[in-house]
């Protein structure tokens, strides 16, 4: 049966491979961007396939976020809290972590994440002949986190980047405890070194492999497993 997603940051990289594959394989997709003319691709894929519709949306300005969330009437099966930015690979004494980019990397990354939810949980609630949920279920959260913010595997490099990763994978597992008792499954996933504008062309996983391994993931993602923290091949990483 197929299911409604609602993606943010599906305009570009993981986020839009993500949607052209939910669509052909028949789901219904709400492909979030912030500024949908400035996403000719998006936007293209739209065109050709019917089963995905557009929503321009700031994970960061959570009264606008609110506001259109109030005006949708559509039931979401999974919401993916996939937008996110990185300032600078560089470390302690890299410039670019300056107080506009820090605030700007933990808003989108960290409060993009809680306010997303919070916003949609009305429509991850509903119930309807439609649902393809489990029983028990009424829906579903994946984070789009990184093992970068795992504290395990800490590195120098990046800190900002792995701080705000860190802090998402932490709202995702207190997300999966408050809403467990309502029927709402919560995961964390890190979807590999990919070959993005922010994995690099030297990153090893394609943007397709990860897509794919990601939504078999939430596919999976049930009551019994909310609160996991896996890769998108399934494997558990540490905290």
């Amino acid at each position: 049966m197929s299911k409604t997603l609602l993606i943010t940051g599906a305009n570009r990289g993981i986020g839009f491979e993500m949607t052209r594959q939910a669509a052909a394989r028949g789901d219904r997709i709400i492909a979030c961007a912030r500024n949908i003319m400035e996403a000719p691709d998006l936007v293209a894929l739209a065109k050709s396939n019917s089963a995905i519709t557009l929503l321009g949306l700031d994970v960061t300005a959570e009264n606008d976020m609110k506001q259109i969330a109030a005006g949708m009437t559509r039931k979401v099966d999974i919401l993916v809290c996939n937008a996110g930015i990185l300032n600078s690979y560089g470390g302690l004494e890299d410039p670019s972590h300056h107080s506009r980019a820090i605030e700007s990397v933990l808003m989108t990354n960290v409060a993009g994440v809680f306010f997303t939810a919070r916003s949609f949980l009305p429509h991850l609630l509903e119930t309807n002949e439609t649902s393809s949920q489990p029983s028990g279920m009424t829906g579903k959260i994946a984070v789009i986190s990184s093992a970068m913010g795992s504290q395990q595997r800490a590195n120098s490099n990046a800190p900002i980047y792995r701080a705000s990763k860190a802090a998402a994978t932490n709202i995702a597992r207190s997300l999966a405890v408050e809403l467990a008792p309502r029927g709402i499954a919560v995961g964390a996933y890190h979807p590999g070194w990919v070959r993005t504008d922010m994995g690099g062309p030297s990153a090893d996983v394609s943007v397709a492999d990860s897509a794919a391994g990601l939504l078999a993931r939430f596919d999976v993602l049930d009551l019994t497993t909310t609160g996991l923290y896996e890769n998108y091949l399934g494997e558990a990483l540490p905290f």
